[in-house]
């Protein structure tokens, strides 16, 4: 089965929707209007129930099938923006200064309304569908927010599925894998104490350069002498200072941060636990002094084999099994997503979007092509579980 025809019949208000989160974006716990906007269609739609403020600006709709089951399963979409002045001309261009839609999650939430809207006109499946409508994907943690504030409790799903666009990947092509597809991620800063002192005298100073410089190489040797050979990892440095703000004085501080990225927790917590002992050790050893602190801010992202099937399946039915693939290959990127699949097994998957500017690029837009295309793939996964 190709796209759902009533779905892209009713593509120019999907669109319309769309446009109206890209205008006004809302950075994590800060999406007022989306959930607002979510709340007000979810309740149009005839909704049998819908719930605001969990996990502080998260919406679930609970939508009961027109035959009776026990059966329940999740659809998600986040609805987060990013800290990125947009630089596009378009009539449906950020109305927030400083605030975008750069990573298309105005583009997923419109697309689980649309999959909301065509399964509240017909109702043709058994059971409940859970529509979860998360905040603060971006690295704040909104996915174990929900999740604490009693979400999989409260309903309780039997699978949850969500789905990402992908730039530069072939348009609608459907991507997953069994198992890990996305890396756990700890974001760390470095704070080092020394002795400044002026610059014509560093005999009578301790650098912290010196020490800053020597933990970025010796931090190195992590991923290459520590890691088993059979297992990935990635350390990046992605802020280093000492600054004085003068030519001939020496700080008594430096500064680093970064990140840790890997897809066995195993292999997390030995990196964490490497790059503090170099940290300290090198710190003691030219005479200052180091701590580190780790926001442990993602999980591996594991699918479910079984869901992923389901999913295979659902997709085939969109876009046909000759554009779907079930074995790509992981990423090091992370996703908050994660924290769910850690409660209710489920499937990830990626929509390539064609050619287009990368995620988080200031002149990023969502291609609308792919709203009938996801919201028919959450479609057919009802249709699959439920039915």
């Amino acid at each position: 089965m190709p796209v759902i025809h009533e779905i892209e019949q009713n593509q120019p208000a999907f669109l319309q929707w769309r446009h109206a989160l890209h205008q006004h974006p809302g950075l994590g716990f800060e999406e007022e209007f989306a959930a607002r906007f979510v709340e007000q269609k979810l309740r149009e739609f005839g909704f049998d129930a819908v719930h605001t403020q969990i996990g502080k600006t998260g919406i679930v709709g609970v939508l009961k099938g027109n035959r009776a089951s026990d059966h329940i399963i999740g659809l998600r979409a986040d609805m987060d923006a990013l800290p990125i002045q947009e630089e596009n001309d378009f009539a449906h261009r950020s109305t927030v200064a400083g605030k975008m839609h750069a990573c298309g999650h105005d583009g997923h939430t419109a697309s689980l309304l649309a999959a909301a809207w065509h399964l509240a006109q017909t109702r043709d499946f058994s059971g409940t569908v859970i529509f979860i409508f998360q905040p603060a994907e971006e690295g704040l943690g909104g996915g174990l927010s929900m999740i604490q504030d009693g979400l999989f409790e409260r309903f309780p799903c039997r699978r949850i599925y969500a789905y990402h666009n992908m730039p530069n990947v072939a348009k609608g092509h459907i991507l997953m894998r069994k198992g890990a597809l996305m890396a756990g991620s700890f974001f760390f800063d470095i704070q080092i104490q020394s002795q400044g002192g002026h610059a014509a005298y560093p005999h009578l100073a301790t650098d912290p350069g010196l020490i800053m410089s020597h933990i970025y190489l010796s931090a190195q040797s992590i991923v290459a002498q520590n890691l088993p050979a059979a297992d990935s990892g990635v350390l990046t440095f992605t802020d280093s200072r000492a600054v004085s703000n003068s030519y001939n004085v020496i700080p008594d501080s430096a500064q680093m941060k970064g990140c840790l990225r890997f897809f066995n927790q195993e292999i997390g917590r030995l990196m964490q636990q490497r790059l503090e002992q170099i940290c300290q050790q090198t710190a003691q050893m030219y005479g200052g002094s180091a701590t580190i602190t780790f926001q442990e801010t993602f999980i591996p992202l594991l699918n479910d084999p079984h869901a992923t099937e389901i999913a295979a399946q659902a997709a085939a039915r969109v876009v046909s099994k000759t554009n779907v693939t079930t074995d790509v290959d992981p990423v090091m990127g992370s996703e908050d997503f994660a924290f769910m699949l850690e409660e209710v097994p489920g499937c990830y998957v990626a929509i390539g979007a064609g050619e287009s500017q990368n995620l988080h690029h200031h002149q990023y837009d969502f291609d609308d092509d792919l709203i009938p295309i996801a919201a028919s793939f959450f479609c057919e996964l009802v249709q699959v579980e439920l039915n």
